[in-house]
């Protein structure tokens, strides 16, 4: 894989910035303590270090209270995860169309969303986002309107007003205009047409679809069962969106607009698409062949359906699956949809406050208890916290994933052995999830009674399993191997965001840091394959770019670290660039923070409001390089760290940190610099094809081992 590497900024730290240790009373300039070298333990930031002891030990002992009061009975953790309001408007849109207009969640997600609207009538992406997103906005606008909010209620009109002062529906997305046409607001010929015969393309075609990313995959089937349908049920006459239609529905342009300067393949595609909407609309509406293909492709919606009753572990699949399976006249108490539409009511989809309902993008059960324990095992919790952490290594290594997902359809001989992320994902096991679970299963590998219940077994089959999800270039894609097939992002269906999951940097430091752990040969091939992608991805200033965490923070702190596991010689050149760049973007505060601009404005990389897991993130890192020049920056980052945290031992964070996709088509870092880079993405600063995530539980346990490693460092230096 090639990658277009691009310039990043380097912004330096205010010398006017103090320190102050609240146990010993020491202030330190912060100016002083940056231009320490050697360790000269007299020298300001090894003192940083060393009278942070008192400090450190409370922050980390009531931060571990509080986490170990999260834990759930049986042994796991979970927090929520916040995304945008389109969860919320798609499913009141979802009961609608299903029929259930009077479903006693629809009023609660309208009330949810009400809660979500920002004060000029838009809904964001994100938290702190400049601008509004066009399609949430209209999403939520439709979805108001279907509960009988009125044109003229304060709120609707104030969307329409900002939908109109944004270019109106001409710039939505594909899936919004999906969406429109179920409510009978958009013509279905107006929609990219996804022929559901393409269940049948043999895997080595191109446009297969196990080339796909598996959150389009999953997507995408029951996606073209209604595409091929193109059912509808429409508003209540006095509901219409007619404001959204201001020179009328027969003068509204309905073509896609066009990415940037419109190449051959683009061309090809719109061009091939206009001939499948001729086709259907002439031959294909009940055509033998067709039906057969819709049939084949409802067996693998039901197939692939997990035992929560969703699908792929996320919403799109699931929402588009009950339409597609109730158009085919499955009725609401076939075992199927049963489940699906009982799956609304689970707590581990849904979160109630007061009289509104949020339904989550997806849950993080697994990440957030494998998280939980590494956290704790950073703390030395152990022994304070033996029957919790031992309940949840139980738990932990009970959701091994022993079956075979959609990634055996490319590596038929490889033994499963992976984790998923979320409670019942059993086709979709991650790489990331794999190695976080093999880095907290190797605190307990070597106990006897461990053994005993098959640890070891378990931590084999998770290295094999990584070994044979290794891509070409080296490094490890989230799902699937090799899925970076580049020409699938110009389809027209995908103007959401990736389509595709390509090796990205922060997975693959994951796995080498998981291998690093468990003591595998650093001359093992996978992991110099993996260590080679690692350097040939770094940017010139530095870092590394982050692809499911914000942003270059977080790439840069998973990368470090795993260096560190590994045995990598931590004083080389590109590592002292990594870390120059971490010191330079330290803010006054002490902290770091990341906006999730910065996936689309060279301005915000490596800067923004700071939180506490990006803090931490950047304290890992410099940490695991472990130079002396870099203790007052740590000693800084820690102070912040304590200084932000609650009397309840806990972080409060609003600001998103985590990463669906952002929204470039190809899952991977682009050049930010391309001035026509936000007419090709149609979007800019508010990432309006991107999809962007609050992890609840980040606040936690990321300062959590920050601080305990910094403590470790600290005694090491004494």
């Amino acid at each position: 894989m090639t990658r277009e590497s691009r310039p990043l900024t380097k912004t330096a730290s205010s010398s006017d910035a103090v320190i102050h240790d609240i146990a010993s009373g020491t202030t330190f300039p912060a100016a002083g303590i940056q231009s320490v070298k050697g360790k000269d333990k007299s020298l300001p930031a090894a003192s940083a270090l060393r009278t942070m002891d008192n400090s450190l030990s409370h922050a980390i002992s009531s931060a571990c209270d509080w986490l170990v009061g999260q834990q759930k009975p049986d042994g796991h953790w979970v927090g929520p995860v916040a995304s945008n309001a389109s969860m919320e408007a798609e499913w009141c849109l979802a009961l609608w169309f299903l029929g259930l207009e009077d479903h006693p969640l629809r009023p609660r997600l309208g009330k949810a969303l009400l809660e979500m609207q920002r004060e000029d009538g838009s809904w964001g992406t994100y938290y702190g986002a400049g601008n509004g997103d066009i399609n949430a906005t209209v999403e939520s606008y439709a979805a108001l309107r279907s509960l009988g909010y009125p044109a003229d209620d304060p709120a609707v009109s104030r969307a329409a007003t900002w939908i109109a002062s944004k270019g109106g529906l001409k710039n939505i997305r594909v899936f919004t205009r999906y969406w429109l046409a179920l409510i009978g607001e958009w013509p279905w010929e107006k929609t990219p047409n996804l022929p559901p015969e393409v269940i049948w393309f043999p895997n080595k075609f191109v446009f297969s679809i196990y080339n796909f990313a598996q959150w389009a995959r999953a997507t995408l089937v029951p996606l073209a069962i209604l595409s091929a349908r193109r059912p509808s049920r429409p508003l209540r006459p006095q509901d219409r969106l007619d404001a959204l239609f201001p020179g009328g529905r027969a003068n509204f342009d309905y073509e896609l607009p066009a990415r940037g300067e419109r190449d051959l393949w683009d061309r090809f595609f719109r061009t091939t698409d206009r001939g499948l909407h001729w086709l259907q609309s002439r031959f294909l509406k009940r055509n033998t062949l067709r039906e057969a293909a819709i049939r084949h492709m409802l067996e693998w919606v039901i197939r692939h359906q997990d035992a929560d009753g969703g699908w792929g572990g996320i919403q799109p699949p699931w929402v588009y699956g009950l339409m597609a399976l109730h158009g085919e006249d499955y009725q609401f108490h076939h075992p199927v949809m049963a489940k699906a539409l009982s799956a609304l009511n689970d707590p581990g989809w849904r979160h109630d406050r007061g009289d509104a309902s949020w339904i989550q993008a997806t849950n993080s059960p697994v990440w957030d208890t494998m998280l939980a324990i590494m956290a704790l095992h950073d703390a030395d919790g152990e022994t304070r916290f033996s029957p919790q952490m031992e309940k949840a290594l139980g738990w932990l290594l009970d959701r091994q994933v022993r079956v075979k997902g959609d990634w055996s359809i490319k590596l038929p001989d490889v033994e499963p052995g992976g984790w998923a992320f979320e409670y019942a994902n059993d086709r979709y096991p991650d790489t990331d999830d794999t190695a976080v679970a093999l880095i907290a299963l190797s605190s307990c590998r070597n106990r006897e009674e461990w053994k005993k219940r098959g640890v070891e077994d378990a931590i084999r089959r998770g290295v094999n399993w990584l070994i044979g999800m290794q891509s070409e270039c080296g490094g490890w894609g989230a799902f699937d191997k090799d899925n970076n097939r580049s020409i699938l992002s110009k389809i027209p269906f995908c103007d959401f965001g990736e389509a595709l999951d390509p090796p990205s940097v922060d997975v693959t430091a994951h796995v080498l840091e998981a291998f690093g752990v468990l003591g595998l040969p650093r001359d093992l091939p996978a992991i110099q394959r993996g260590l080679a992608y690692i350097r040939a991805e770094q940017e010139p200033d530095g870092p590394w770019f982050g692809r499911w965490g914000v942003n270059y923070l977080y790439g840069t702190g998973a990368v470090l670290p795993a260096l560190a596991a590994i045995g990598e010689d931590m004083t080389q050149p590109y590592i002292t660039r990594a870390c120059d760049w971490l010191v330079a973007h330290q803010q006054e505060n002490g902290g770091w923070g990341e906006s999730c601009a910065s996936y689309m404005e060279l301005s915000a990389v490596g800067r923004g409001p700071t939180t506490p897991s990006q803090t931490a993130w950047a304290l890992m890192g410099l940490i695991a390089a472990n130079r002396p020049q870099d203790y007052g920056a740590i000693a800084r980052g820690c102070r912040y760290l304590i200084d932000l945290q609650q009397a309840d031992g806990s972080w409060h964070e609003k600001e998103f940190t985590g990463t669906g996709f952002p929204g470039y088509g190809v899952g991977q870092t682009i050049r930010l610099d391309d001035p026509a880079l936000s007419k090709r993405l149609q979007q800019g600063a508010e990432l309006s094809r991107a999809f962007m995530l609050r992890y609840d539980l980040y606040r936690q346990f990321f300062p959590i081992m920050a601080l305990s490693r910094a403590s470790r460092l600290m005694k090491l230096e004494k």
